[in-house]
Formats: C-alpha cells, sequence, structure tokens
C-alpha cells in the first residue's frame, strides 16, 4: 500500500506533525464528554428521571448561551495560527490581550443580564413544571461561570494557534478531573443534586481558566509588555468582532438547531427527554473526538495560509481527512458492539434506559455523517473562511433540517433523529462543494 494511501504503512511527516497537535487535543476534547458522561451517571441513577432531565434543559441552555460566543475560541485559533505562520510577535501578543479584553467584557454581560435570559431559553424549552423548576435553580448557579468560560475560550484558541495542544490538555484535565470529585462529593456525598452538578461545574471553569492564564504567561513572546499598544483602540475590537461575526451567526444557528431538537424532545414527555439527553451525551463523543483532528487542522492550516504554503495546505488537509474518517469508522464499531451497554452504564431508570435502546441506530449513523461538518470546519477556520461556514449552516439547518423535520413529524422522535442526520450530511456536502470550488478557481489564499 503506497505511503500516502488511506492506511499509511510509515507516516509521513505531515502525519506525525498532525498527530503531535491531534494526539493532546483529543484527549483534551474528550474529557469534556466525560465530564457530561459522569453527570449523567451520577444523576441517572436516581429514583426519578427529573435530575436528570433538569441538566439537560440546563446544560443545552449554557451550552447555547456560552457556544454563541464560540467565535472567542475559533476565532482566536485561525488569527493566532496565521500570526504564528507570519512569526509576527507582536500580533500574536496583542490578538491575545485584546480578546481576553473582550470575553471579560461579555461574561460580566451576561451575569448582569441572566434573569432574562434564563426565562428565555426554558420558554424555548419547553420543559415541564417538575424540571422547569430545577432547572432554574441550575442556570442561577451555572451562570457566574460565564468569565471563566470565555476567557477559557480564549486561552484554549490561542494556545492551539500557536501549536501548543498540551496547554488546553493540561487545563482541562485538570479541571474536569476536579468536577468530576466535586459531583460525586456534591450529588451523592451530600445531596445536593441539580444544583451541586452546576456548583461542580463553575467551580472547575475557575480552575480550568486560572490554569490556562498561567500556561500563556509562560507562552507569550519574550519583549511584549502590557501597554497602550497592545490593548490597542475601539477599532482594533471591532476588527475582532467583524472577522468573526460569521463564526457568531453559524453558531448560534447551530445551537438553535439542537436546543430545538431538545425542546421537541421535551414535548414527547420526561422519559424520551431523558433518553435523548443519553444518546447526544455520545454525540458530544464523537463531536469532541473527532475534532481533536479538526482543531490540529485549524492550526496546520492556519501556518500555511500565514506562510502562503499552497502545496502544505492541501497535504494538511489530505491526512486530516484520512486520520477523521478512520476515527468516525473506530466510532461506528464501537456504538454498535457496546451501544445498548453503554447505555446502561449512564442510566439505570428501565423506562429511559429501554426508550434509549430504542433510538440506538441513529447513533449508529451518526459519526460517518457528522465527520465531513467536524474536518471542514477546521480547515475554514484556519482559512478564516467564515461566511461559508455561516452560509453552509443557514442552508443546512433552514433547508435540509426543518423541512426534513416538518415533513416526518408522525415518526415522533424517530423524525427527529432523521432531521439531524440530514443537518450533519447537508453542513458536509455544501461545505465539501465550497472546498472544491475554491480549489478550482485557486483561491484559497486571496
Amino acid at each position: 500500500m503506497s505511503q500516502t494511501g488511506l492506511f499509511p504503512l510509515r507516516l509521513p511527516a505531515v502525519d506525525r506533525r498532525l498527530w503531535a497537535l491531534a494526539w493532546p487535543l483529543m484527549l483534551t476534547n474528550l474529557t469534556v464528554p466525560l465530564l457530561g458522561l459522569v453527570d449523567t451517571a451520577v444523576l441517572g441513577h436516581l429514583d426519578q428521571p427529573d435530575y436528570l432531565g433538569a441538566v439537560a434543559i440546563g446544560a443545552n441552555l449554557f451550552t447555547l448561551l456560552y457556544w454563541t460566543f464560540g467565535f472567542m475560541r475559533m476565532g482566536t485559533t485561525g488569527l493566532a495560527a496565521q500570526a504564528y505562520g507570519r512569526r509576527d510577535d507582536f500580533e500574536q501578543t496583542a490578538l491575545l490581550v485584546r480578546s481576553l479584553v473582550l470575553a471579560l467584557t461579555i461574561g460580566g454581560l451576561l451575569i448582569l443580564l441572566h434573569q432574562p435570559l434564563i426565562r428565555l431559553g426554558l420558554w424555548l424549552m419547553n420543559p415541564s413544571p417538575e424540571v422547569t423548576e430545577l432547572a432554574r435553580d441550575y442556570a442561577a448557579i451555572r451562570i457566574w461561570s460565564a468569565p471563566a468560560v470565555l476567557c477559557q475560550y480564549t486561552l484554549v484558541g490561542w494556545l492551539i494557534g500557536t501549536q501548543y495542544p498540551r496547554g488546553p490538555m493540561l487545563m482541562l484535565i485538570a479541571a474536569n478531573t476536579l468536577n468530576i470529585l466535586l459531583d460525586l462529593l456534591f450529588v451523592t456525598v451530600l445531596g445536593w443534586y441539580s444544583n451541586g452538578v452546576a456548583l461542580a461545574t463553575v467551580a472547575a471553569e475557575y480552575t480550568a481558566s486560572g490554569l490556562g492564564f498561567w500556561l500563556v504567561l509562560r507562552r507569550v513572546p519574550a519583549g511584549q509588555r502590557l501597554g497602550r499598544a497592545l490593548l490597542g483602540r475601539l477599532a482594533d475590537y471591532r476588527r475582532i468582532l467583524q472577522v468573526n461575526r460569521y463564526i457568531l451567526v453559524r453558531t448560534v444557528t447551530l445551537l438553535l438547531v439542537l436546543a430545538f431538537f431538545t425542546a421537541q424532545g421535551a414535548r414527547q414527555g420526561d422519559v424520551v427527554l431523558a433518553a435523548n439527553a443519553v444518546l447526544i451525551t455520545f454525540l458530544m463523543v464523537i463531536s469532541n473526538g473527532l475534532d481533536g483532528f479538526a482543531n490540529a487542522a485549524e492550526a496546520m492550516v492556519g501556518e500555511r495560509v500565514g506562510q502562503g504554503d499552497r502545496d502544505g495546505f492541501y497535504t494538511v488537509c489530505r491526512s486530516a481527512l484520512r486520520w477523521t474518517l478512520w476515527g468516525s469508522v473506530l466510532f461506528t464499531v464501537v456504538f454498535v458492539a457496546a451501544g445498548p451497554w453503554l447505555i446502561s452504564l449512564l442510566t439505570s431508570i428501565d423506562s429511559v434506559r429501554h426508550t434509549a435502546w430504542h433510538y440506538l441506530p441513529w447513533l449508529w449513523c451518526l459519526p460517518l455523517a457528522a465527520m465531513g461538518g467536524f474536518l471542514l470546519d477546521g480547515i475554514f477556520i484556519g482559512a478564516t473562511r467564515t461566511r461559508e461556514m455561516q452560509n453552509t449552516m443557514l442552508f443546512s439547518a433552514l433547508v435540509v433540517f426543518l423541512p426534513l423535520w416538518w415533513l416526518t413529524t408522525d415518526w415522533g422522535n424517530h423524525g427527529l433523529w432523521f432531521a439531524l442526520i440530514g443537518l450533519m450530511l447537508a453542513r458536509a456536502g455544501s461545505m465539501a462543494w465550497l472546498f472544491h470550488r475554491h480549489h478550482q478557481n485557486e483561491t484559497w489564499f486571496t
């Protein structure tokens, strides 16, 4: 078999570098759904599904709220990677400082405005009254992590862009280890249930941010002193926001789809809501696992764009595609072989477990359906082609997901999952078409 084939016998240099970046990021990313798995497992073994449903609703609400500002991570990575490729020390440091100022400002505003935001989110998701009350208490605690979460996004994005993937790994492993230990203490020992899960998460987010600041201070290029030049002017912050506005729209669209998915599950009862929460946890495992290759591609693609290296750009894309494909095949095999057992690990509530088993075949389809969108997101972020990311997501949500859901409402929860798979395939197909068009027209570097 050729060394440049799907599964090379001896890894080429670019594959080795991709793996050097990807494995810490993959391990980092997998700790995120691991935390969700522990939250689900701790609450899933209680006597009633209300607490699990409350955390599912609350966690989705904060995923929607915080990842509205996910450009703090994604945009920072692409811009930092290009500055790193140009070896522009001042631009790397200025981007970091200005992005952190934005993160702290936005985080403070979210705390000030949290009551109407939480009310709106719970109204949109429309859970049962029992779950609503628990979810409101959970959200009132989780909101205090906002500044830490947004700073964490910026720090992780900058560390990935400057090709230090072990930094995010250390941050999130330490924080999630603390979170898991506090989950066990607050829920199983102290009996604080969903509120205990929220408190554990807040403590973990501030731990991750503190460690991240320490790691970044050790990586900032020598000779850069904090001053007016690094802080910049109002126009510099506007430029950062303008560059990232397309990522904002793209992210909000995706998160509204996931919130809509959760809300439609809630309308079918607390048991379906809890079963979907279990299965969506595995989607997060798939996403965060495959994102290791996508995040590595962001850093390497951004570096190649910063250097103007066309051949290197396409070599990185081919390498990332190879390994993302193999990763998605591995996930599929695991879920087909061990899906029922994995579900049983997360919940002992018979009704939730049997309902999740019923919809398990949709989970088998997710890795291969979603892999293209995950990988191409990384490539487009590294090349700062964020407008295309926005447009393909809007197309996939409005032209594919919503019509598929509406046409299959008689299928119940099966129709909901069918529409989600359609969204994943539409994202992959539309972004692949744009990638091919840029390649034909030689516009990746314009």
